[in-house]
């Protein structure tokens, strides 16, 4: 079992520091999150030409809509989470501060 880490209250310069940071680990992010769900789609559904189904598209039954759209959401989260914990790590070795709250 993990213990909890000690708590480091960051700085108010740290914050506005680390938000440029934080909007291109984000965009970046999202990129990697939509090339990785779209890979994992394709296994999923071999028969898959285009996108993933969306809710708006009515020829496709709406099992396949909720499974596309937990999947994206999932993957999303878990990408969003990494890429988010470790750009802050990264921002902290960089200037000895940890930039959220």
């Amino acid at each position: 079992m993990s213990t909890p880490r000690e708590t480091k209250t960051p700085s108010k310069t740290a914050k506005i520091l680390y938000r440029p940071w934080g909007l291109v680990a984000s965009i970046l992010g999202g990129l990697v999150a939509s090339k990785v769900f779209h890979q994992i789609w394709k296994r999923v559904d071999p028969q898959a030409t285009d996108d993933p189904p969306t809710a708006l598209q009515s020829e496709y039954r709406l099992p396949k809509i909720v499974l596309a759209a937990l999947a994206q959401g999932a993957i999303y989260s878990v990408v969003k989470a990494l890429i988010d914990r470790g750009g802050a790590r990264l921002f902290e070795r960089w200037t000895g501060e940890w930039p959220g709250s």
